[in-house]
């Protein structure tokens, strides 16, 4: 059992001992950054805890309402909904869609909230095969009839394997069925892929009135919640459609104080995602050179994974020499492959010194279980 003592970082205290930390979600090191523990400080002492009420009622406050001003400019959009957490973006998303289509798509490995919220919408659901934009054609072919809308929902980038949707393949598949909509978690993608930080869809240089998402800001941005952006008709159609909306608490104040600064922070120094991007393409040709096919992208999560190789005892072989990453059994979680997987997350806040200690104490450990 691993127990985080102090806040997430390049170096971060775990069983009572200073490691290298690759492990988590916090691309930018933001959860102990000084201006968002001030910024939470500040909010907690003016505002309290939390409105102790939902936002349906008397559940606004200030703080909140700056989370969704800044997630609103930083997404280009005219609005945006904050909620209690990033796991309930897809089911109020796909709620506040259901008179717009008839049956579900997903990616057979989609996150557990995808799946999740799917379910809420009360629609027809088919799985289509991993990132495999011709059987998702199969399975619109088989199952849509005619006058039917079909709805595409599939990680952006999928939490483990790092691997990144194939939208515009998805787009062309659904480009033929009129009213197709597409819906991203973008969980991961948030902050971190996109020429301004601003997802899957920026990635790929996509946009238009068909293409949704729902984005975290509990990991990248170093706070806590769920957002949905859009067009502000939508936005306020989704105030009032939503039961979740309706009927759960806020995020706790500071966490929202953490999170606009999270906000406010990457979109004043765009430099934190281009050192990020640097630090991710050194990690990957490092550890490919020890032969792991690793893909050639931005995306910070890497995936070690390989045959008859006991990734578990790797892992513990790693924290010995003080270097802390995450062993996932096969099976247990979306996107891992069969035989399980290392997942090392890369930060802005890892120093090349670092990375080189990494790439080393990973051959050193793949050899000693060998």
């Amino acid at each position: 059992m691993y127990v985080m003592q102090s806040a997430p970082g390049n170096r971060t205290v775990v069983n009572g001992c200073e490691i290298d930390y690759y492990g988590g979600t916090g691309y930018f090191g933001l959860q102990g950054q000084p201006e968002l523990l001030k910024a939470a400080c500040d909010a907690v002492k003016k505002y309290g805890i939390c409105t102790a009420t939902s936002r349906f009622g008397y559940g606004d406050n200030p703080v909140l309402l700056e989370v969704e001003e800044r997630a609103s400019a930083f997404f280009g959009k005219e609005s945006a909904l904050y909620l209690a957490t990033g796991y309930l973006g897809n089911a109020i998303l796909l709620q506040g869609l259901r008179d717009r289509y008839d049956i579900i798509f997903v990616d057979e490995a989609s996150h557990h909230s995808v799946f999740d919220g799917a379910h809420t919408a009360k629609k027809p659901i088919v799985d289509f095969a991993h990132l495999d934009a011709d059987d998702l054609g199969k399975k619109v072919r088989e199952h849509l009839k005619p006058s039917q809308r079909p709805l595409l929902i599939c990680d952006g980038v999928f939490p483990v394997s790092g691997e990144i949707s194939p939208i515009p393949d998805y787009i062309s598949v659904l480009e033929n069925f009129d009213h197709a909509l597409i819906c991203v978690d973008d969980a991961h993608a948030t902050g971190v892929i996109g020429e301004q930080g601003r997802g899957t869809y920026d990635y790929f240089g996509l946009n238009g009135n068909r293409l949704f998402a729902s984005y975290t800001l509990s990991k990248a941005l170093g706070g806590y919640g769920g957002i949905i952006p859009g067009d502000k008709p939508f936005i306020d159609e989704l105030r009032k459609s939503s039961e979740i909306f309706h009927g759960a608490s806020p995020v706790p104040t500071p966490a929202a104080a953490a999170a606009s600064k999270g906000l406010e922070m990457i979109m004043r120094q765009p430099e934190l995602r281009q050192r990020l991007w640097e630090n991710v393409f050194y990690a990957k040709a490092g550890l490919r050179k020890l032969g792991f096919d690793i893909p050639d992208t931005p995306v910070p999560i890497i995936c070690l994974h390989q045959e008859q190789m006991d990734l578990k005892k790797i892992q513990h072989k790693l924290f010995e020499k003080g270097i802390g990453v995450l062993y996932t059994a096969g099976g247990s979680y979306s996107s891992v492959p069969e035989c399980g997987a290392i997942r090392i997350a890369i930060f802005s806040t890892h120093t090349k010194e670092q990375i080189d200690r990494l790439v080393d104490a990973v051959e050193r450990s793949m050899n000693e279980v060998s």
